[in-house]
């Protein structure tokens, strides 16, 4: 039922998208077949798919590189509770920072290529990351632990079939979190460094004004976002299930 809903949905959407272009005219928002129109003329001429994977690598990197510090860290913070006690506002304070402060300082060691891009996706995603996993480690099953260690397990083995399997939905939403952040901090960085990828494209049809190029962009960036939420949304599923085989 939820599959008509949706479709439902969408089809309001693409009504009300209709609708407002033809009112404020098809020059500054495009009709949804002027833009099916665009996007057919952008994969035709190859105009489209170099920037696409060029910003995917990019988001991909930078999102992975921020798993595989995120989720260590936090883990140490929570396990280790004077650590996290200690590191905890400094983090906080980070996550409070606009990431796109740190942009000057990250071109000026790193230029204006891959890396740095990859540096400013990294920044936005690794903090919620870190903070999910850290808040689901402290949230851990208190007295469940202290049996474990009464029965001799060892600090790995709490970790591995206690802690992480109850810090996992803590996990998977820093995970969403932090990589719809590393979205947005894709487009940004492609914006503030030097022009290229999908940012690279809304800079330079936005500035021409040619809107429905803008909006095939626009809807590409969606469409990877969804994607993203829903591979998420299916390991969040996977997550519940192993949290209950893990805790028997």
């Amino acid at each position: 039922m939820i599959t008509v809903y949706r479709l439902l949905a969408f089809g309001l959407f693409l009504l009300i998208w209709w609708t407002v272009s033809l009112i404020v005219g098809p020059n500054l928002i495009p009709t949804p077949l002027n833009t099916v129109f665009a996007a057919r003329d952008l994969l035709r001429d190859g105009k489209i798919l170099e920037p696409l994977l060029s910003s995917l690598a990019v988001y991909s990197t930078g999102y992975a590189l921020a798993v595989l510090v995120g989720i260590p860290i936090g883990m140490l913070m929570g396990g280790i509770r004077d650590l996290g006690r200690t590191l905890d506002i400094y983090v906080n304070a980070l996550m409070a920072t606009p990431r796109v402060a740190f942009i000057p300082l990250i071109i000026l060691f790193l230029g204006l290529g891959a890396e740095a891009k990859i540096a400013v996706v990294f920044l936005g995603a690794v903090i919620p990351i870190l903070i999910g996993t850290y808040s689901g480690i402290l949230n851990s099953d208190a007295e469940l632990i202290e049996m474990a260690r009464s029965l001799g397990a060892s600090r790995s083995q709490i970790y591995w079939r206690i802690m992480l399997p109850g810090a996992l939905a803590f996990v998977v939403i820093g995970l969403r979190i932090g990589a719809t952040i590393g979205l947005i901090n894709t487009v940004v960085a492609e914006l503030y460094t030097a022009a290229s990828g999908l940012g690279g494209l809304l800079a330079l049809y936005g500035n021409t004004f040619q809107m429905a190029r803008y909006f095939v962009v626009i809807l590409a960036l969606s469409l990877i976002g969804g994607l993203v939420s829903q591979g998420l949304r299916a390991l969040e599923a996977w997550s519940s299930r192993w949290r209950v085989t893990a805790g028997n």
